[in-house]
C-alpha cells in the first residue's frame, strides 16, 4: 500500500504487507489454531472447487452448460496430462493430481481478486503441497519397485567410473525436488503481486498515474497467465515424479 508521509513529503511503499498473516478476529498473536486470512482463503478455495466440480456437474446434461463445460474441460485437460506423462499406470492416481491442479489454479485466481489473499504466495502452503508429492511418490516408488527404485539414481548408460559421481548428483537433485517445487510456485506468485502493488503506489502520483494504470493492467493480464502456468508446471512436474516412481529404470 502507498501511504502519504507528511514529514518527508513523499510516498512510502509497502508491497509486501499484502502477504502478512493476520487473525480474522482481533489483533492478537497468531497461533496454530487461530483463524487467519490464510485459512479463510484456503476455505474459499475449497468451496469454489466444490461449487464447480460437485454442484456444477450435479445435473449433468448431454449438452453441457457453462459450468459443466468448464468442469469437463478441466477434467479432460488433467486426465490427458497424466496419461501422456505418467502413462496408463499413472491414470489410477489421477484423482490426487486433479485435486492438486484444481487447488493451485483456484488459489492463484482467487488471489487476483481485490482485497483477497494469495495463499500460494506463502512457502508454508506450497511446501506442504510439494512435500506431500515428494513423500507420496517416494513411498510409491519403493512399494511398486522395492529396492529396484534405487535404480533411478544409477545411470547405467554412463561410463562405470562416472556412475558413483552421477549417482551422488542424482540423489542430491532428488532431495532438492520439494524445495524447487515449492519455491517456484510461491516465488512467482509473490513477485507478480508485489510488482502490481508497487505500480499501484505510483498511481497516486498524478504526473505518472496514466502510465502506472497501464502498467497495472499489463501486469494483471500477465498474472492471469502466470497463475495458470504455475498450476500447470506444478502439476506436470508431479506427473514426471510419478512416472519416475512407477518406472525408475526409464
Amino acid at each position: 500500500m502507498a501511504t502519504e508521509a507528511p514529514a518527508e513529503g513523499g510516498l512510502v511503499f509497502h508491497p509486501m504487507d499484502q502477504f502478512i498473516v493476520k487473525p480474522l478476529f482481533g489483533d492478537g498473536a497468531v497461533h496454530w489454531y487461530t483463524p487467519t486470512n490464510v485459512t479463510l482463503w484456503l476455505a474459499l478455495t475449497v468451496a469454489a472447487i466444490a461449487a464447480l466440480l460437485v454442484l456444477g456437474t450435479r445435473d449433468s446434461k448431454i449438452v453441457p452448460g457453462k459450468t459443466q463445460s468448464i468442469a469437463e474441460l478441466a477434467y479432460g485437460f488433467v486426465y490427458k496430462m497424466v496419461e501422456d506423462v505418467a502413462g496408463k499406470d499413472g491414470v489410477r492416481y489421477f484423482p490426487y493430481i486433479m485435486t492438486l491442479f484444481m487447488f493451485i489454479v483456484f488459489a492463484n485466481f482467487l488471489g487476483l481478486l481485490p482485497m483477497s489473499f494469495t495463499t500460494t504466495s506463502h512457502i508454508a502452503v506450497t511446501a506442504v503441497l510439494a512435500l506431500a508429492v515428494f513423500v507420496t511418490v517416494t513411498v510409491l516408488g519403493f512399494v511398486k519397485n522395492g529396492v529396484g527404485f534405487l535404480g533411478l539414481f544409477w545411470v547405467s548408460s554412463a561410463p562405470l567410473a562416472l556412475r558413483p559421481v552421477l549417482a551422488l548428483i542424482e540423489v542430491i537433485s532428488y532431495f532438492v525436488r520439494p524445495v524447487s517445487h515449492s519455491i517456484r510456485l510461491a516465488g512467482n506468485m509473490m513477485a507478480g503481486h508485489a510488482v502490481i502493488k508497487v505500480f499501484a503506489g505510483f498511481a497516486a502520483i498524478a504526473a505518472i498515474s496514466p502510465i502506472s494504470v497501464l502498467a497495472i493492467t499489463a501486469m494483471y493480464g500477465l498474472e492471469v497467465l502466470v497463475s495458470f502456468i504455475q498450476a500447470y508446471v506444478f502439476t506436470i512436474l508431479t506427473c514426471v515424479y510419478l512416472k519416475d516412481a512407477l518406472h525408475p529404470h526409464h
